[in-house]
């Protein structure tokens, strides 16, 4: 059996050299920058902030509705989630589809008056060995316990969609190592975007101590 090597990572930032102060031109360089740029925007939140401190999980809507003041089309643009079996250029086409619609109902286009643009930005992420390694589904809880919080978005939000293994790296190493079919399974449907970081972490804790019987 392979044990479970628990891996952080840190983030390098790149400025696109792009921005928007209004929804029109949000959703002009929406349609044309790299899809990395769209996956930074829908997940940077995530990996920024291990608590939840802005109203949505996402900076297109949280930019709408902070720096805009358009809560309306914050709160549409909030529902868009990369859950599941969507992929960048699905989240880019309903980015899209939602604001075109939402400028055509209001016909005006809102933009900063007091706030701030938006610059569109993208990212590379560097893996970094934690030095931390679970052989049993008991060492994995406790591991969860007290591993750095960039480590469950690398297992989980990294490797379910950048690298396009469409399942967590948790669930891998617990359905193929442990044999724990129904723990796998259990944490694969968590919607991860529903939870900060230290809210999954709790959530994964939480199943593993059910399937120990704890």
């Amino acid at each position: 059996m392979k044990s479970f090597l628990f891996t952080g990572c840190i983030e390098i930032k790149e400025l696109l050299g792009k921005k928007a102060d209004n929804e029109a031109k949000l959703m002009e360089l929406i349609e044309e920058v790299p899809v990395d740029s769209i996956y930074y925007h829908m997940h940077s939140y995530f990996l920024h902030h291990s608590y939840i401190v802005e109203p949505f999980p996402h900076d297109f809507a949280n930019w709408v509705a902070i720096q805009v003041r358009d809560k309306v089309l914050g709160e549409k643009l909030s529902a868009i989630t990369p859950w599941r079996n969507k992929n960048l250029e699905d989240i880019r086409n309903e980015l899209i589809e939602i604001i075109d619609q939402h400028l055509s109902d209001i016909r005006i286009v809102p933009g900063v008056i007091y706030g701030h643009p938006f610059y569109f930005m993208k990212s590379r992420i560097i893996e970094v060995p934690t030095g931390l390694s679970a052989s049993s589904l008991g060492e994995f809880r406790d591991i969860l316990k007290v591993v750095e919080a960039s480590a469950i978005y690398n297992h989980i939000f990294e490797a379910r969609f950048r690298v396009k293994k469409g399942k967590s790296d948790f669930a891998f190493w617990l359905d193929d190592e442990i044999k724990a079919h129904d723990l796998a399974e259990k944490i694969d449907m968590i919607d991860a975007y529903m939870y900060s970081l230290e809210g999954l972490r709790a959530k994964l804790i939480s199943l593993c101590n059910k399937a120990l019987g704890e």
